[in-house]
């Protein structure tokens, strides 16, 4: 745990008490600070008040800060309460990312964000760092809360995985190196339309000067706009990537080959189609984004080569559960929206597409041009029946009221087919919180019952990202 000096002695309130919020509670008491809690959920209130966490009174005259969990929307899709109260009273509004931002001035930090592939460059990003020997510590959005990594100070670094929500609420940021691999729509009923969700994510270049690197993909049009305006500000390094052209004074992929050419003629790292962990163009922007990185803060290429060949991948990322005769089973879980799905899409022919739960803006009719890869989609959830009314004619499909009961009938479709390289693909395109609590949950249930349908066929070591 990193515990928090700068308020000892002062009062401050937490709000909202998830894993983050509990965490920056903990931290910020063990640093001197007097705590004050509060979650508009009384079973959440009643848990930390009795770890011994006072009760907010509602009274913010002399409140040094209001921590807010990135969670709980503070200004869309309507204004909370006491994030109002606060912003009136001059109190400011900070995230445990901010803390430790504060508490760990010394250390460098690279910072990661992207509506799509920013857990798994963030993972891969740390993987490079901890292969070539830096003091690497790991967090934020993905995994364990910023307050409860390891104090690192002036000879480590932080990888920190940044949503727009924990954006909207670190003002102390000013990373060594941050990245903004991607941006479509996503999460626009938090940001109160497209235009601030762009601006949330552009907040990962806030603070940047001179050195410190701005790596950006360059490949949809909003980023390659933000892109072109950090370069004309002049205070930017900027390093462009990209897996569709070649961009000089950038990283980028050409026919599966990584390059840099950051530093003069271009270099090659690697040729990404001997990596099977890393499959399909967004996981090369992800390795170009994370190279990126590793270059910027002194990497060799062959220690990021290395790096990248010896990537584990991550769970619920494409990650392959099982091989079953002629049939695959793909864990996409993190696929919560229709950009991310379309990743998976790509990667796979004869699919046995499991889709479906809490429905995002636009669907899945963006996908239309990939349902000729799918040989049969097996439906749940609440977005079930728009998604029938989407692939009807199109695609056969199936309604089912489990997501135990489509896999079990995917794989056995699958199975009875014996088409060759078949994919059982589980990429919902959906949030998960119709039926899950999260979308860990809902990859834990799928690969759970592939193992408890087939089990002794879970591939050793073979996970895909």
């Amino acid at each position: 745990m990193v515990p928090t000096p700068h308020y000892a002695g002062k009062r401050v309130v937490v709000m909202g008490l998830g894993k983050s919020g509990l965490s920056a509670a903990a931290s910020l008491r063990a640093g001197g600070a007097k705590i004050e809690v509060w979650d508009d959920k009384k079973a959440s209130l009643d848990e930390a008040t009795a770890k011994g966490f006072p009760a907010f009174n509602d009274n913010l005259a002399d409140v040094a800060a209001v921590i807010w969990s990135p969670g709980v929307p503070h200004g869309f899709p309507r204004v909370h309460p006491l994030a109002a109260k606060a912003r009136a009273a001059h109190v400011p509004l900070v995230c445990d990312v901010d803390l430790l931002l504060e508490a760990q001035p010394a250390a460098t930090v690279v910072a990661i964000t992207g509506t799509n592939g920013k857990s798994t460059t963030t993972s891969l990003t740390a993987h490079l760092f901890q292969q070539a020997g830096r003091k690497t510590a790991v967090g934020g959005n993905l995994g364990i809360p910023a307050l409860d990594l390891e104090p690192l100070a002036k000879d480590g670094t932080y990888v920190l995985e940044l949503s727009s929500y924990q954006l909207e609420l670190v003002p102390h940021l000013a990373a060594d190196t941050a990245v903004l691999l991607n941006i479509t729509p996503d999460h626009l009923d938090r940001h109160g339309g497209m235009d601030g969700y762009i601006a949330a994510k552009k907040r990962v270049f806030v603070g940047q000067r001179g050195h410190r690197a701005a790596i950006i993909g360059i490949d949809d049009e909003h980023c390659a706009a933000i892109c072109e305006a950090l370069r004309k500000d002049g205070t930017h390094r900027v390093i462009p990537i990209s897996v569709k052209q070649a961009v000089s004074g950038g990283v980028y992929v050409t026919d599966g080959v990584l390059i840099d050419a950051t530093a003069g003629a271009p270099r090659t790292i690697l040729d990404l189609r001997t990596v099977a962990r890393l499959p399909g163009a967004h996981n090369w922007q992800n390795a170009a984004a994370a190279a990126a990185a590793a270059l910027s803060q002194g990497l060799s290429i062959d220690a990021i080569a290395a790096g990248l060949k010896t990537f584990p991948g991550l769970k619920h990322r494409q990650e392959l559960v099982a091989v079953v005769n002629n049939a695959a089973f793909v864990n996409d879980s993190k696929a919560t929206n229709a950009d991310a799905t379309e990743k998976a899409l790509v990667c796979y022919d004869n699919i046995y597409w499991i889709a479906g739960g809490l429905p995002k803006e636009g669907g899945i009719a963006p996908l239309a041009p990939l349902f000729g890869r799918v040989r049969h989609a097996f439906l749940i959830g609440q977005a079930a029946s728009d998604f029938a009314s989407v692939l009807k004619g199109k695609v056969p499909l199936s309604l089912f009221e489990s997501l135990e009961a489509a896999v079990a009938a995917a794989g056995n479709m699958a199975l009875a087919e014996k088409l060759p390289q078949a994919t059982v693909l589980l990429s919902p395109a959906c949030a998960s919180f119709d039926m899950f609590k999260s979308f860990e949950h809902r990859g834990d249930v799928f690969r759970d019952t592939v193992l408890k349908l087939w089990p002794q066929t879970a591939p050793q070591n073979m996970r895909a990202s």
